[in-house]
Protein backbone atom coordinates (compact mmCIF):
# COMPACT_ATOMS: atom_id res chain seq x y z
CA UNK A 1 0.00 0.00 0.00
CA UNK A 2 2.70 2.18 -1.36
CA UNK A 3 -0.09 4.38 -2.69
CA UNK A 4 -1.56 5.23 0.93
CA UNK A 5 2.53 6.06 2.33
CA UNK A 6 2.64 8.44 -0.65
CA UNK A 7 -0.80 10.06 -0.67
CA UNK A 8 -0.04 11.37 3.30
CA UNK A 9 3.43 12.50 2.69
CA UNK A 10 2.17 14.53 -0.63
CA UNK A 11 -0.48 16.43 1.65
CA UNK A 12 2.15 16.76 4.53
CA UNK A 13 4.50 18.26 1.63
CA UNK A 14 2.04 20.38 0.78
CA UNK A 15 1.25 22.10 4.17
CA UNK A 16 -1.93 20.00 4.20
CA UNK A 17 -1.56 18.03 7.52
CA UNK A 18 0.96 18.60 10.16
CA UNK A 19 2.99 15.83 12.11
CA UNK A 20 0.70 12.91 12.70
CA UNK A 21 -2.54 14.68 11.97
CA UNK A 22 -5.55 13.47 9.28
CA UNK A 23 -5.71 10.29 8.10
CA UNK A 24 -5.96 8.15 4.69
CA UNK A 25 -7.96 5.14 3.29
CA UNK A 26 -8.18 3.10 0.67
CA UNK A 27 -11.37 0.96 0.13
CA UNK A 28 -10.79 -3.22 -0.55
CA UNK A 29 -12.62 -6.02 -1.04
CA UNK A 30 -15.74 -5.72 1.97
CA UNK A 31 -12.78 -3.88 3.66
CA UNK A 32 -10.26 -0.67 3.98
CA UNK A 33 -6.76 -0.33 4.96
CA UNK A 34 -6.67 3.04 6.77
CA UNK A 35 -3.25 4.78 8.40
CA UNK A 36 -2.18 4.00 11.84
CA UNK A 37 -3.09 6.03 14.70
CA UNK A 38 -0.22 8.75 15.99
CA UNK A 39 2.69 7.86 13.34
CA UNK A 40 3.75 11.40 11.22
CA UNK A 41 4.08 11.33 7.53
CA UNK A 42 7.42 10.98 7.63
CA UNK A 43 8.13 7.48 9.32
CA UNK A 44 4.73 6.23 8.37
CA UNK A 45 5.97 2.38 6.36
CA UNK A 46 3.60 0.47 4.49
CA UNK A 47 3.48 -2.30 7.28
CA UNK A 48 1.96 0.26 9.91
CA UNK A 49 -1.20 0.74 7.74
CA UNK A 50 -4.57 -1.17 9.22
CA UNK A 51 -7.07 -3.36 7.56
CA UNK A 52 -10.28 -3.39 8.86
CA UNK A 53 -13.58 -4.81 7.69
CA UNK A 54 -17.05 -2.76 7.46
CA UNK A 55 -17.91 -3.88 11.39
CA UNK A 56 -14.40 -2.25 12.36
CA UNK A 57 -12.70 -4.59 13.09
CA UNK A 58 -8.88 -5.02 12.85
CA UNK A 59 -6.22 -6.66 13.89
CA UNK A 60 -2.43 -6.46 14.07
CA UNK A 61 0.51 -4.22 16.25
CA UNK A 62 -1.05 -1.10 15.05
CA UNK A 63 -3.65 1.05 16.16
CA UNK A 64 -6.15 2.56 13.35
CA UNK A 65 -6.81 6.40 13.32
CA UNK A 66 -9.35 7.34 15.89
CA UNK A 67 -11.10 8.42 13.08
CA UNK A 68 -12.30 5.27 11.51
CA UNK A 69 -15.48 5.87 11.94
CA UNK A 70 -16.50 7.90 9.46
CA UNK A 71 -13.52 6.16 6.71
CA UNK A 72 -16.00 3.12 7.41
CA UNK A 73 -19.39 5.17 7.12
CA UNK A 74 -18.11 7.07 3.72
CA UNK A 75 -17.52 3.70 2.57
CA UNK A 76 -20.85 1.92 3.29
CA UNK A 77 -23.20 4.91 2.16
CA UNK A 78 -20.78 6.09 -1.07
CA UNK A 79 -20.52 3.49 -3.99
CA UNK A 80 -18.35 6.00 -5.72
CA UNK A 81 -15.68 6.34 -2.73
CA UNK A 82 -12.72 4.55 -2.86
CA UNK A 83 -10.75 6.57 -1.21
CA UNK A 84 -11.03 9.25 1.28
CA UNK A 85 -8.40 11.81 2.80
CA UNK A 86 -8.80 13.73 6.00
CA UNK A 87 -6.89 16.86 6.63
CA UNK A 88 -5.94 19.39 9.20
CA UNK A 89 -5.25 22.13 6.44
CA UNK A 90 -4.84 25.56 7.63
CA UNK A 91 -7.57 27.36 5.47
CA UNK A 92 -9.96 25.07 4.98
CA UNK A 93 -9.74 24.28 9.25
CA UNK A 94 -9.98 28.54 9.85
CA UNK A 95 -13.34 28.87 7.71
CA UNK A 96 -14.34 25.10 9.44
CA UNK A 97 -13.84 27.37 12.77
CA UNK A 98 -16.10 29.92 11.72
CA UNK A 99 -18.62 27.26 11.01
CA UNK A 100 -18.70 28.76 7.10
CA UNK A 101 -19.70 27.17 4.04
CA UNK A 102 -17.22 27.58 0.87
CA UNK A 103 -19.81 29.04 -1.26
CA UNK A 104 -19.72 29.14 -5.32
CA UNK A 105 -17.45 32.11 -4.88
CA UNK A 106 -15.20 30.53 -7.96
CA UNK A 107 -16.27 27.66 -10.42
CA UNK A 108 -13.38 25.48 -9.09
CA UNK A 109 -15.96 24.70 -6.19
CA UNK A 110 -17.61 22.64 -8.46
CA UNK A 111 -14.40 19.95 -8.02
CA UNK A 112 -15.89 19.10 -4.77
CA UNK A 113 -19.31 17.84 -6.18
CA UNK A 114 -21.72 20.63 -6.07
CA UNK A 115 -22.82 24.50 -5.79
CA UNK A 116 -20.81 24.95 -2.01
CA UNK A 117 -18.63 22.87 0.27
CA UNK A 118 -20.63 22.39 3.63
CA UNK A 119 -19.33 22.83 7.08
CA UNK A 120 -20.59 20.16 9.23
CA UNK A 121 -21.50 20.89 12.75
CA UNK A 122 -18.89 20.32 15.40
CA UNK A 123 -18.95 16.66 17.38
CA UNK A 124 -15.73 15.08 19.23
CA UNK A 125 -12.77 13.25 17.12
CA UNK A 126 -13.57 9.68 16.72
CA UNK A 127 -17.20 9.41 17.45
CA UNK A 128 -19.79 8.23 15.80
CA UNK A 129 -21.16 11.56 16.46
CA UNK A 130 -18.88 13.04 14.11
CA UNK A 131 -19.38 10.10 11.46
CA UNK A 132 -22.76 11.17 11.08
CA UNK A 133 -21.99 14.90 10.68
CA UNK A 134 -19.42 14.31 7.87
CA UNK A 135 -22.00 12.28 6.21
CA UNK A 136 -24.77 14.27 6.03
CA UNK A 137 -22.25 16.97 4.49
CA UNK A 138 -21.08 15.10 2.47
CA UNK A 139 -24.39 14.22 0.41
CA UNK A 140 -24.21 15.18 -2.54
CA UNK A 141 -20.69 16.21 -2.40
CA UNK A 142 -16.97 14.96 -2.58
CA UNK A 143 -16.04 17.14 0.06
CA UNK A 144 -16.86 18.23 3.03
CA UNK A 145 -15.59 20.67 6.44
CA UNK A 146 -15.83 19.80 9.57
CA UNK A 147 -16.61 22.60 11.91
CA UNK A 148 -13.82 23.35 14.40
CA UNK A 149 -11.93 20.33 13.10
CA UNK A 150 -10.71 20.20 9.45
CA UNK A 151 -12.16 18.58 6.08
CA UNK A 152 -12.91 15.55 4.50
CA UNK A 153 -12.30 14.72 0.71
CA UNK A 154 -13.44 11.45 -1.04
CA UNK A 155 -13.10 10.06 -4.75
CA UNK A 156 -12.48 7.49 -7.14
CA UNK A 157 -8.96 6.70 -6.32
CA UNK A 158 -6.25 8.25 -4.36
CA UNK A 159 -5.41 10.76 -6.95
CA UNK A 160 -8.66 12.05 -6.92
CA UNK A 161 -9.48 12.31 -3.39
CA UNK A 162 -5.85 14.44 -3.11
CA UNK A 163 -6.72 16.46 -6.23
CA UNK A 164 -9.65 17.70 -4.38
CA UNK A 165 -8.30 17.94 -1.07
CA UNK A 166 -5.44 20.30 -2.65
CA UNK A 167 -8.11 22.54 -4.30
CA UNK A 168 -10.45 22.74 -1.28
CA UNK A 169 -7.91 24.02 1.06
CA UNK A 170 -6.73 26.50 -2.39
CA UNK A 171 -10.46 27.67 -2.22
CA UNK A 172 -10.74 28.23 1.30
CA UNK A 173 -7.43 30.43 1.37
CA UNK A 174 -8.48 32.62 -1.62
CA UNK A 175 -12.00 32.90 0.27
CA UNK A 176 -10.84 34.15 3.45
CA UNK A 177 -8.68 36.57 1.97
CA UNK A 178 -11.48 38.32 0.61
CA UNK A 179 -14.02 37.71 3.68
CA UNK A 180 -11.72 41.23 4.60
CA UNK A 181 -13.17 43.10 1.26
CA UNK A 182 -16.56 41.81 2.09
CA UNK A 183 -18.61 38.58 1.31
CA UNK A 184 -17.65 37.20 -1.80
CA UNK A 185 -20.07 37.29 -4.84
CA UNK A 186 -21.48 33.79 -5.64
CA UNK A 187 -22.16 32.37 -9.22
CA UNK A 188 -25.62 32.05 -10.53
CA UNK A 189 -27.16 27.83 -10.00
CA UNK A 190 -27.77 28.59 -13.65
CA UNK A 191 -23.78 28.67 -14.21
CA UNK A 192 -22.68 26.39 -11.63
CA UNK A 193 -25.00 23.65 -13.51
CA UNK A 194 -22.81 24.44 -16.39
CA UNK A 195 -19.68 23.71 -14.98
CA UNK A 196 -20.85 20.97 -12.80
CA UNK A 197 -21.79 19.19 -16.12
CA UNK A 198 -18.75 20.53 -17.94
CA UNK A 199 -16.62 18.89 -14.88
CA UNK A 200 -17.78 15.32 -15.43
CA UNK A 201 -15.50 15.20 -18.76
CA UNK A 202 -13.15 17.60 -17.24
CA UNK A 203 -9.76 16.27 -18.17
CA UNK A 204 -8.10 13.20 -17.31
CA UNK A 205 -9.63 12.94 -13.54
CA UNK A 206 -13.29 13.12 -15.03
CA UNK A 207 -15.68 12.32 -12.13
CA UNK A 208 -18.08 9.55 -12.39
CA UNK A 209 -21.35 10.63 -10.74
CA UNK A 210 -21.94 10.91 -7.38
CA UNK A 211 -23.88 7.65 -6.36
CA UNK A 212 -24.98 5.86 -2.95
CA UNK A 213 -24.17 2.50 -2.00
Amino acid sequence: MQSIVDAVRLLAERGLNQGASGNVSLRGEGCFTITPSGVSADVLRPDQLVSMDMDGAWSGAWKPSSEWRFHRDIYAARADAHAVVHCHSPAATALAVLGKTLPAFHYMVAIAGGVDVRCAPYATFGTQELSDAALAALTDRRACLLGHHGMISIGKDLAQAVDIAVEVEFLADLYLRLLPLGEPPVLPAAEMAVVLEKFKSYGANAQAPITAA
